[in-house]
């Protein structure tokens, strides 16, 4: 048995189709979706009708990120975000660019989920942790200790970091198949991971992809996201290209720049000159 396990695509269609691709030439019989499927970058609709498509056309496994409560949640209270605005620019364009039937879609998906497949041992997918949509498991921290050994599965597969790895504690593994679609310190490549079962155990791979990257800067242009969300954008394009820097890192800064001038900086009010200072700071490949 093959199972490929794609995470954080956060609207790179470009990416996910070569991703795919990669996969099902190494073989893969089944497919595991953890979650944040748009968001970022341009066009969504090209990255639903992938899913749609092969979700009819394969096994697949889908779980909730913390990217799909953020349209679920706004689909109720539709306030705060607004067009051309690198705070919400990108969520508020991605928003308007949904369907009734992906919001559905994204009604129906549990948040993790444990599987068993025949002879081979369980599988909790999840896409933070198996608790929280939102919670990151990284090495050395208690809170992933102790959700190993409480969780009844020996292995955990999980995104939301954006990198790829894996975590042993007491016999237990958690596994991180990294980001598809703007993974971090990958160089700019395609992230996701393959699994093997045979013979009552799993063996993985963790996969990198080049791609064309440029095409998908491309399409932040051609959909004018780039006017609606301008540093953001900017960031999304440093990592595309780098694979440095994260979006959170970028935002804590303009809104640490946004205190130090105004006094206070509240979410999602975050001034677009203090935007443009943090960019510049944390930037340091010339856009």
């Amino acid at each position: 048995m093959t199972i490929a396990i794609l995470s954080d695509i956060h609207g790179n269609y470009t990416a996910l189709q070569k991703c795919l691709d990669h996969a099902s030439a190494a073989g893969a019989d089944t497919f595991l979706f953890l979650g944040d499927y748009l968001g970022e970058l341009a066009y969504p609709q090209k990255t639903m009708n992938i899913l749609y498509h092969l979700k009819e056309s394969q096994k697949c496994f889908f779980i909730k990120g913390n990217k799909e409560d953020y349209w679920l949640d706004y689909e109720k209270n539709p306030v705060g975000w607004k067009e051309y605005d690198s705070t919400t620019g990108s969520l508020y364009y991605t928003y308007k660019n949904l369907k009734q039937k992906d919001l559905h879609f994204f009604k129906t998906l549990p948040f993790q989920k444990e599987l068993k497949f025949e002879d081979l041992p369980s599988l909790t997918i999840c896409h933070g942790s198996p608790r929280k949509v939102n919670e990151k498991l990284l090495p050395d921290k208690e809170n992933t200790f102790e959700i190993m050994e409480k969780n009844p599965s020996n292995y955990i597969l999980c995104g939301h970091t954006h990198q790829q790895g894996k975590i042993e504690h007491n016999g237990k593994m958690v596994l991180n198949a990294g980001s598809v679609g703007i993974p971090l310190h990958s160089n700019g490549k395609a992230q996701f991971m393959i699994l093997k079962g045979s013979q009552g155990t799993w063996d993985y791979e963790f996969v990198s992809l080049e791609y064309d990257t440029e095409k998908v800067i491309t399409d932040l242009y051609s959909s004018g996201l780039y006017e609606k969300a301008p540093y953001w954008c900017k960031i999304s394009e440093y990592l595309l290209r780098t694979g440095e820097i994260s979006h959170g890192t970028v935002l804590a800064r303009a809104m640490s720049i946004c205190e130090e001038k105004f006094g206070e900086c509240n979410w999602p009010n975050v001034p677009e000159e203090c935007w443009e200072q943090a960019v510049k700071e944390m930037l340091k490949r010339s856009l």
